[in-house]
């Protein structure tokens, strides 16, 4: 049950990497990315979802030379 429960986070979150906002584009694949570790490594996968897209939003205007506009 838990796996079909990460593959629907996984699959949202990479439905939100099909537009055109860039900032949206790094939320998702941050917040797949990590939720789909937490959940294989037994962590709170939650937290590891907002963290990841938080990152991916705002990695470009914290460090702008690894994500590009």
């Amino acid at each position: 049950m838990e796996k079909i429960w990460i593959a629907g986070i996984a699959a949202t979150l990479a439905l939100g990497a099909c537009t055109n906002n860039a900032d949206l584009n790094r939320a998702a694949v941050g917040g797949a990315g990590l939720g789909v570790a937490a959940a294989l490594t037994n962590n709170d996968v939650g937290t590891a979802v907002a963290l990841g897209a938080a990152g991916g939003a705002l990695c470009d205007d914290v460090v702008p030379e690894l994500c590009p506009r």
